[in-house]
């Protein structure tokens, strides 16, 4: 194995120290419920507005300009949900 000395590094090389705490019980407790609940308040809101433009575009009433906005925010929707699923 070798050693290396850090007063001076090898050349084009860095190096760096981290101090981190460990997470406490508690911690990991309140994270994960706050990302649960964030989870759970997002995908309502996303399924409300998908809802609501299904009812538009689903009634007989609503004029063509209101039908193609539905059809736009529809479109946006799905291309988050699948850029977040796919991730690129």
């Amino acid at each position: 194995m070798s050693t290396i000395d850090l007063d001076r590094p090898p050349p084009n090389h860095t190096f760096s120290v981290t101090v981190d705490r460990a997470e406490t019980v508690g911690e990991r407790a309140v994270r994960l419920f706050k990302d649960l609940a964030l989870f759970a308040a997002a995908m309502g809101f996303v399924v409300l507005i998908v809802w609501l433009c299904y009812g538009t575009l689903a009634s007989a009433t609503t004029s063509a300009e209101e039908k193609k906005w539905a059809m736009s925010v529809l479109s946006a929707a799905t291309g988050g949900i699948l850029g977040y699923l796919v991730r690129k």
